[in-house]
């Protein structure tokens, strides 16, 4: 059976490009940013959203990972959790986004391989330093998409209110 899997994936598209309830989606949002204005600051506590798809894809990278050997690798505290804007600017913000959608399609991918019966299976999770059920990381992605997706718009509004999109 394959019911929650594939509500899964449809959530996973459709915070990516579908038409949600909440009005907007990752793509409506990176569309408005350009190659200066992804690197942008709104103010100086706060990230970029070249800094937060980049962080958004490390994550994802880290549940493909535990999916696939039942285990990740990195913790909150690890340097690649928040690469500086001065480290996302070599990579340039087409990659960025590029290696972003890449991720999405290969967690898609893997899901599409399993079934219902893999969420209640056990990973270690190197962050929380325990063995927790699949579910538990993969609705945190879907968490984490959607808090990030309101950050960024937050960000895009400041933007483009300061005429800098």
């Amino acid at each position: 059976m394959k019911y929650i899997i594939e509500n899964i994936i449809r959530q996973l598209e459709e915070i990516q490009n579908g038409k949600l309830w909440i009005g907007s989606n990752f793509e409506n949002k990176l569309n408005q940013v350009n190659e200066n204005s992804a690197f942008l600051r709104p103010i100086e506590n706060l990230h970029s959203i070249a800094e937060i798809i980049s962080h958004l894809t490390l994550w994802r990278k880290e549940t493909i990972l535990k999916i696939q050997i039942g285990k990740g690798s990195k913790t909150d505290d690890c340097e690649e959790n928040w690469l500086t804007n001065n480290q996302l600017k070599i990579l340039g913000w087409n990659n960025i986004k590029s290696e972003y959608k890449k991720t999405l399609s290969e967690l898609i991918e893997l899901l599409k391989s399993k079934d219902d019966e893999f969420l209640n299976k056990q990973y270690y999770d190197t962050d929380f330093k325990g063995n927790y059920k699949y579910n538990f990381v993969i609705d945190g992605m879907l968490h984490h998409d959607i808090y990030h997706l309101g950050q960024i718009g937050i960000i895009v509004k400041y933007l483009i209110e300061n005429n800098k999109c």
